[in-house]
């Protein structure tokens, strides 16, 4: 529900207000209502972006009013957007634009100059410090104030020298080891500590490649030094992070590849973080069947076999996110994710997370069928029977209600646990909103079962 404020204040405050009131009332649909749909979730975030939007056409509108009264220079307009510059900066055909509106021109794949047409040799922006000056000096001359329209990002607040930082760290990852693993080093704790590193790296498309040229020109995995490989690995998780470099970072050509070697090989760290940036990439869903379609999911499913503790709970999230995806849930089970997982619960091994797994792939027919043979049945009911979490009592019916309604072998099971425990009458009683439907329809239909016997 997106609404278009041109010039009027009251009429911008009266559809914030309507905004606001409709985000309330799909975030309590969701936090409330546990079957509520995919489609609740996606109202909500375009409602939250039509009001973020909103924000900032309220902020331009005031700036345009005050720009409009005093006649503002041309040389002073973005050439983009058209409206004064905060922060101009120069790209390679020497041209001036304002920060944020030249970078998402990058972002979006275009590599030209907008007003030349000239192709961009690199994408580094350059302050431009006398055009900035200038036009501090003419706001104060004509009284236009900034200050409540100017938002730095953390990126807009590096320092040139910073920027030389950067780029001669960059340069060092092509000479010898000892310069990559002090330059790798640095990388890693500057993108941890300054969110405005990660966002560097979304204004060059070198800037990734550049960054992995280690790793991608060594083809023996044991040649690498560990420490190395590492470092980068965690600086990609870190540029992760960042909600701008999910798209550019996964669509990297080498990254992908080179994630599921670190998942593969190295230290124990460097393959967890390597499944954490898988799951961090993998909230897009254009990236979600991006990772899915290269193997992934083969390689994870084996690392949580392994069972490291340090790893356990990335893999589980990466896995968990990945089988979102339709597509990625077919591509688990043939990984072997079902046997896997359910032998880490039947251990009683990060139940919490791994239930939740299984309670998303259990809409996939070939793994409802895998847990019913592998002994799925008396697993989740013991969890239901001696968990006290209610967030795994119904994933367990969930998983349950899905087996035994595509196998009716099962159902003895359920009769025998129902008459021994009343598990599930216990939990139509005292579960979740959810977990009292799916037992319900358990009892409905093992009770119906009985009467027909009675009948006979």
């Amino acid at each position: 529900m997106a609404k278009t404020v041109e010039a009027d204040p009251t009429a911008a405050a009266k559809a914030a207000e309507e905004l606001k009131r409709e985000l309330a009332r799909l975030v309590r649909a969701i936090v409330h209502d546990d079957e509520f749909s995919a489609e609740t979730v996606d109202q909500a975030s375009r409602t939250l972006c039509a009001l973020k939007d909103l924000k900032a056409n309220r902020r331009s509108l005031s700036l345009r009013l005050s720009q409009s009264s005093v006649g503002l220079p041309e040389e002073f307009r973005c050439p983009i957007s058209k409206e004064l510059m905060r922060d101009p900066v120069i790209v390679a055909t020497g041209q001036t634009y304002d920060r944020p509106f030249i970078q998402n021109w990058l972002k979006s794949g275009k590599r030209i100059c907008p007003r030349t047409q000239q192709v961009l040799s690199h994408t580094i922006l350059t302050p431009n410090h006398l055009i900035r000056e200038m036009i501090s000096q003419w706001c104060k001359n004509n009284g236009v104030q900034l200050s409540d329209s100017l938002q730095y990002s953390d990126e807009e607040r590096l320092t040139e020298a910073d920027r030389d930082r950067f780029l001669s760290l960059l340069e060092k990852m092509s000479l010898t080891q000892s310069d990559q693993k002090e330059a790798a080093r640095e990388l890693r704790l500057l993108t941890k500590r300054m969110p405005s590193f990660r966002a560097l790296f979304g204004e060059s498309l070198d800037a990734i490649p550049q960054l992995l040229y280690p790793l991608s020109q060594n083809k023996s995995l044991s040649s690498i030094h560990p420490d190395l490989q590492e470092d980068l690995i965690t600086t990609l998780l870190n540029l992760s992070i960042h909600d701008n470099n999910k798209k550019l970072v996964a669509e990297t050509p080498m990254v992908v590849p080179l994630l599921l070697d670190a998942l593969r090989s190295g230290t124990i760290e460097t393959r967890s973080n390597a499944a954490a940036a898988l799951f961090t990439l993998s909230a897009l869903d254009s990236n979600k069947a991006l990772i899915g379609k290269s193997g992934a999911l083969k390689s994870l499913v084996d690392l949580l076999e392994e069972g490291h503790p340090l790893a356990m709970k990335d893999v589980a999230s990466a896995i968990f996110n990945l089988c979102i995806n339709h597509e990625n849930k077919s591509r688990a089970v043939r990984d072997g994710a079902v046997g896997v997982i359910l032998k880490k619960v039947m251990n009683r091994m990060h139940v919490d997370e791994l239930l939740a797994i299984l309670a998303i792939l259990s809409s996939n027919q070939m793994a409802v069928e895998e847990m019913g043979d592998l002994g799925a049945v008396p697993c989740l009911l013991s969890i239901i029977r001696d968990s006290s979490c209610a967030r795994n009592k119904e994933n367990c019916i969930a998983i349950l209600h899905t087996i035994c309604f595509s196998d009716r072998t099962k159902w003895k099971e359920l009769r025998d646990e129902e008459k021994t425990y009343a598990t599930i009458s216990q939990l139509a009683q005292n579960g979740t909103s959810r977990a009292k439907r799916k037992a319900s329809g358990i009892l409905e239909r093992l009770n119906r079962a009985v009467n027909l016997t009675h009948t006979a």
